[in-house]
């Protein structure tokens, strides 16, 4: 299959053209020479468009991630030479289960009376039902998508169905480049907040097994359920996992620290602070230091801002923040399990010279390069910072560990001054350590006399 496509690109080529659609819109917004041009040339189909927004209110997430999928089912029937249809979920639809084998599991309600639902139903009242249409789904994602895959299995067993779904989506470990990355989406954004000096304290079990998969592995098994999908012609719709944790586990305590790590010795420019992020588990102390270390520093920016007659930003600005972090904590809070006996499969029947093209073995990935690799990649292809400004950032840098320096030393100086005015204990133990030290010194010169004479 993989000969057959190659020697058809030059075709394929000057048949096919970009084409502009809508998910929202009827017949997905193309135009009837779309449709017609689609009809005659279309082998294989990869749909990955939906909302990623985990806040997404209900409404548009079921119109964009189970109607649009709908519409992809009717529009793919058109086609002549459909061979196969890989739709793209995620790892997380059935979160509610902490061991997920590769099947769709039924839906709490069908999708159709959600679609029933949303027609007459308000935004007000939607909202207030919305967690109780979810049940344990912690968000409107997760839960379309779990809708999207019983659609596909009901209304789509007449096409040739395969589903991928991979875990937290990271940036690339070989291709195109390692580390590339050009968004701000899953770890991406957290890692640049971490890197600024912003994030300091993430809600999330430090033990637990950080999911996040390279783009690079999900695009490959996607090309490969493809072909496995047109030349075996499975009678069932098969599930593939692109999942990190079960072959090669690696920890979000782990993380921090090679985060925290890789930003010192190559910090992005204008950093708010020197990186220090830790995963907190414990309720209290997660309140604590996003007090101490997040909001109190804020509102002391602003109030300087407003001094100098600038704008205010750092509180909305961690404001921000914190809700990113909000939807995230489940995923950090939680381990999951998922089987991967079709991802084995497949990849027993690529020969040895697809499987280096095609790679999806993740037994040979260095996690702390790759992590090194993912902060450099936000630093170059996100924020768009050239190497050669790293001397000015690692001064920054050296300024800023200057600055917490000096401010710690005049908070402790400051505290045991008022120790010692108010306690009489700490005034008795302040005299018996300067005695002590004044002890030292003496005992120090007594012992370097003897030596000399």
């Amino acid at each position: 299959m993989f000969d057959r496509l190659r020697t058809e690109r030059p075709y394929f080529a000057t048949q096919l053209r970009p084409v502009c659609g809508d998910m929202l819109l009827p017949n997905l917004g193309l135009s009837a020479s779309d449709c017609q041009m689609l009809k005659q040339n279309v082998h294989v189909v990869f749909h990955s468009a939906a909302t990623i927004r985990f806040d997404e209110p209900l409404r548009v997430a079921v119109e964009m991630n189970v109607v649009a999928v709908r519409k992809m089912l009717v529009l793919c029937r058109t086609f002549r030479h459909l061979e196969a249809l890989v739709h793209v979920s995620t790892a997380y639809a059935n979160c509610d289960r902490p061991y997920i084998e590769e099947t769709v599991y039924p839906p709490p309600v069908e999708p159709q009376k959600i679609i029933d639902v949303l027609e007459w139903m308000d935004d007000e009242i939607l909202e207030l039902f919305t967690p109780k249409l979810m049940g344990e789904k912690p968000n409107t994602y997760t839960y379309t998508k779990q809708l999207a895959e019983h659609l596909l299995v009901t209304e789509g067993s007449d096409l040739p169905i395969a589903i991928v779904r991979p875990s937290i989506v990271g940036a690339a470990w070989k291709e195109p480049f390692p580390g590339w990355i050009d968004n701000y989406n899953g770890p991406s954004g957290i890692y640049i907040a971490a890197g600024r000096g912003l994030l300091r304290s993430m809600k999330g079990e430090s033990k637990a097994s950080a999911d996040i998969v390279p783009v690079d592995i999900p695009v490959n098994i996607m090309i490969t359920v493809a072909w496995y999908t047109a030349i075996a012609k499975p009678k069932n719709i098969l599930i593939y996992h692109a999942t990190t944790g079960g072959a090669k586990p690696f920890t979000w305590g782990d993380i921090s620290d090679v985060v925290n790590k890789s930003f010192k010795h190559t910090p992005l420019e204008g950093c708010f602070r020197r990186p220090n992020v830790a995963i907190v588990s414990n309720n209290f102390l997660h309140e604590y230091w996003t007090c101490v270390s997040h909001l109190f520093p804020a509102y002391i920016c602003d109030i300087a801002f407003r001094l100098m007659g600038k704008r205010p930003r750092m509180v909305r600005l961690y404001h921000k923040l914190h809700r990113s972090i909000d939807c995230l904590k489940f995923f950090t809070l939680n381990e999951w399990h998922w089987a991967n006996s079709n991802q084995y499969m497949l990849r027993q029947q690529l020969s040895q010279a697809d499987q280096k093209i095609f790679y999806f073995d993740l037994h040979p990935l260095h996690w702390p390069t790759y992590i090194e690799n993912y902060c450099l990649g936000a630093k170059k292809y996100v924020l768009n910072e050239d190497v050669s400004g790293l001397p000015a950032a690692r001064a920054h840098m050296r300024k800023l560990q200057i600055i917490r320096w000096v401010f710690n030393s005049a908070v402790a100086i400051i505290l045991w001054r008022v120790l010692i005015a108010k306690s009489q204990f700490a005034r008795n133990l302040w005299f018996f350590i300067v005695g002590l030290v004044f002890k030292f010194v003496q005992y120090f010169r007594i012992t370097s006399t003897m030596h000399k004479s």
